[in-house]
């Protein structure tokens, strides 16, 4: 199975709530720490990741709303 890697360098407590969002549309995903904890308890820095089957539908889900003019 092939996984992409969506959001790099967010905390982790943002990349739950992104992860809790595409479980709620059946989507898996994977959180990477990508090294230690940072200065200023600015949590430790971590990678969102999907598989690449659903890459386009996960960035459709984790995309901001457009708002009309």
């Amino acid at each position: 199975m092939s996984w992409i890697t969506l959001r790099t360098n967010c905390a982790r407590w943002e990349a739950e709530l992104m992860q809790q969002m595409l479980l709620g549309h059946q989507i898996p995903s994977r959180i990477i720490d990508l090294g230690v904890a940072p200065y200023f308890g600015a949590g430790c820095p971590t990678a969102l990741q999907v598989r690449s089957q659903d890459q386009w539908e996960a960035l459709l889900i984790l995309s901001p709303v457009e708002e009309q003019p």
